[in-house]
């Protein structure tokens, strides 16, 4: 189809020699408007000079020579026009064609690629994946087991050795004494002989009220 529309490959090679073509017809139509335009403008002046010298005769002819030109703008114009337009659709195919072969070797890669990789040979290496997956797990799992001499232990008799240790170490702390901060110095003025406190009595009663105290701590 794209065959019909734009032609065979030797066809489209030649697309950029025919755009170069083009380009140089349309310099070539643009100097000569330039030209015509110069002259036009020089057959008005010419006409201004013949009417200041009351020559009505020469200045008509400068004018219909003006007019002549005029046309042959005008046609150089469309001529341009024509051109553009053959270059803007030689571009579009151009533009057209290279987008199709582009995506024709996308397809043929893609094609390529599909045939090297099996279906079958995807299922298998999934399922290989899998396996190693599996096994990565139980060794992990094995590992952390713990060790046959760490699980032969009685719970029971580590609970009861546990609660020996905290009543032996609560022992320790009912026999340690209790200790009382030392008083501060009095300061007595001069002349005056200081009087001793009287000493305290520490009866069973305040004894056992430090202990209970301490233990509350």
């Amino acid at each position: 189809m794209f065959t019909r529309i734009f032609g065979k490959s030797k066809q489209e090679t030649n697309a950029l020699p025919t755009l170069d073509k083009l380009n140089e017809t349309l310099e070539m139509l643009e100097k000569k408007e330039k030209v015509l335009l110069k002259k036009a403008s020089a057959e008005v002046e010419k006409a201004k000079a013949f009417t200041k010298a009351k020559n009505k005769k020469a200045a008509i002819q400068c004018l219909k020579r003006k007019r002549l030109f005029e046309q042959q703008i005008e046609q150089l114009g469309n001529f341009q026009l024509r051109v553009h337009d053959q270059m803007i659709m030689l571009e579009g195919a151009k533009a057209t064609t290279e987008t199709v072969d582009a995506l024709r070797s996308g397809a043929s890669a893609m094609k390529s690629m599909q045939k090297a990789t099996n279906i079958d040979d995807v299922d298998k290496t999934m399922d290989e994946i899998n396996e190693q997956t599996e096994n990565m797990k139980q060794i992990q799992e094995a590992l952390a087991t713990p060790i046959s001499a760490a699980t032969d232990f009685d719970e029971d008799e580590l609970e009861a050795e546990l609660e020996e240790l905290e009543g032996a170490e609560l022992e320790e702390q009912l026999l340690q004494p209790t200790t009382t901060a030392p008083a501060a110095p009095v300061q007595v003025p001069a002349g005056r002989v200081p009087t001793r406190p009287a000493p305290q009595k520490h009866t069973e009663e305040d004894e056992l009220a430090a202990l209970q105290a301490e233990m509350a701590l």
